[in-house]
């Protein structure tokens, strides 16, 4: 299909519907400028704004102190490109056609950031970037950090690894691209570091983080391995928000802090098992942060649900730009000045292919989480960069020994079980499955009627055909059959045809 068919499909027009977006943002007046800071794989309540004490992010901390902490936050997909894919879009990742890792998205979507520049905003993008090429041209401006970290080759040279250089955290390029704007006009920055990503090196910071100052899930062992690798990833995130801080502080001298915009998320949970790539809460929920001095009154907390399907209406909000028919969120502006205001019942996430082949769906409410398992018959393995760590060797030698409880088997059960249901007030660490439970037979009712309802409402449909897994689900070493770069969702149809 081409892009104009698509945007008439769509509900946009690529002539006059511009020119109305452009009309409606400029009679609003005074529009902010808009900054969102996206973190990869930061898990939610990994920063002192949420708790966390031994965690050094003072610059992050600043964001709530100064600005509105959402408590119920959360992501349409634990995966670091099809989330992103979502929250550009303002679709639900199986609507994007980039619901896959690594799938590119297709030229014919539309995002929010081409709307914003046809209204005359500056566009920009800096770090990360894990869209494909087809819609850089959206951005007046892309500098892509080298994310090649571990190159990793296929057949009988699969299981060596040669490191190649790469930007250390993707947020090296922040400051002289917020530098770069034009100063006649509002901007727009899409910030995406590389941190906490894996993979991890000692030494990144100068005051690392010690043994003692990480916090073990309940779901994970608590062994020297894994306390070791929390420590590295914890220094990660100190990094980035270093990083944080340089923003904030070149607004400032900019002179523009009041009215700007400030979003910080991150695109999916923490990158260990039962986190990254799964349903739970642990990969789905996300950091959210607000930071608007002119209109957000500091301190304030929002206890209400938003999905990151949000984002893109509430940019347009706040740009005076009309939302088209595609976009599937809503708005949480009015939530910036009444964080009262109920916007969701429920918000849905999902689970696609990720190195390995799953396929979930997830409806959470304020007080409870169903999870759909779509193919059940397949364990819930996390990424291969975690199978690769010290952390899945030594659970992995912990199963072998029956060491490991019931919760921290998750990743390597099969099968598991169809459904899930979790009370997240009285069990946040999603640990007790209540699906079988006659005394929540009625929660379980609604809750798979509310996902039913989305399913049909979005169009998710259950593959024909499954994606074969490209590493060994045991060692996270690449299988022969791994193809980089990956084919688009229309090249692999066509493949398997």
């Amino acid at each position: 299909m081409q892009r104009r068919d698509f945007l008439k499909l769509m509900g946009v027009t690529a002539g006059a519907a511009m020119w109305n977006f452009e009309a409606s943002a400029k009679a609003q007046g005074r529009r902010p400028n808009i900054v969102l800071i996206i973190a990869d794989d930061m898990g939610w309540d990994d920063c002192g704004a949420y708790g966390h004490r031994t965690i050094r992010t003072p610059n992050i901390d600043r964001l709530a102190a100064e600005g509105m902490r959402f408590t119920n936050a959360f992501l349409t997909v634990s995966s670091c490109s099809p989330s992103r894919a979502g929250i550009i879009t303002g679709r639900y990742p199986h609507n994007t056609d980039a619901e896959q890792l690594h799938w590119p998205l297709p030229p014919e979507q539309l995002t929010f950031v081409e709307l914003l520049k046809n209204a005359d905003y500056w566009t920009a993008a800096a770090g990360k970037w894990h869209l494909g090429d087809a819609v850089k041209d959206r951005f007046h401006l892309v500098h892509e950090a080298d994310v090649s970290g571990f190159q990793l080759p296929t057949g009988k040279d699969a299981s060596k690894r040669t490191m190649v250089a790469r930007e250390k955290s993707g947020c090296e390029h922040w400051i002289s691209t917020l530098r770069s704007r034009p100063k006649d006009r509002p901007f727009f920055l899409w910030l995406a570091s590389l941190d906490p990503h894996r993979d991890y090196e000692p030494g990144i910071t100068a005051n690392p983080h010690r043994l003692e100052d990480v916090r073990v899930p309940p779901y994970l062992p608590d062994v020297p391995e894994v306390r070791e690798e929390l420590a590295l990833y914890y220094d990660e995130i100190a990094r980035l928000d270093s990083y944080v801080g340089k923003v904030l502080k070149e607004l400032k001298e900019q002179g523009i802090e009041e009215d700007t915009f400030v979003l910080f998320i991150s695109d999916n949970g923490r990158p260990f098992p039962r986190d990254k790539t799964t349903l739970y809460d642990g990969g789905i929920k996300t950091p959210w942060l607000v930071r608007w001095p002119l209109r957000v009154r500091a301190g304030n907390v929002c206890k209400q649900l938003v999905s990151s399907i949000d984002i893109a209406p509430t940019v347009l909000t706040l740009a005076g730009i009309d939302m088209p028919s595609c976009f599937q969120g809503r708005s949480f502006a009015s939530l910036l000045t009444e964080p009262e205001r109920k916007i969701h019942n429920y918000v849905y996430a999902e689970d696609h292919w990720h190195d390995y082949e799953d396929l979930g769906r997830a409806v959470r409410s304020m007080r409870y989480k169903y999870i759909r398992n779509d193919y059940p018959d397949l364990p819930a393995t996390p990424p291969a960069d975690v199978g690769r760590s010290r952390t899945f060797a030594a659970m992995r030698r912990l199963r072998d020994q029956g060491k490991l409880s019931e919760n921290q088997m998750a990743c390597f059960t099969k099968p598991r079980p169809a459904e899930e249901l979790y009370d997240v007030i009285k069990d946040p660490h999603e640990m007790h499955n209540l699906a079988d439970d006659p005394e929540y037979a009625d929660v379980l009712a609604e809750h798979r009627r509310a996902l039913r309802n989305w399913s049909q409402r979005t169009d998710f449909r259950i593959p024909a055909t499954r994606t074969p897994d490209e590493f060994d689900r045991e060692t996270g070493e690449p299988l022969p059959n791994r193809i980089r770069p990956r084919p688009s969702k229309r090249e692999f149809q066509k493949a398997i045809e």
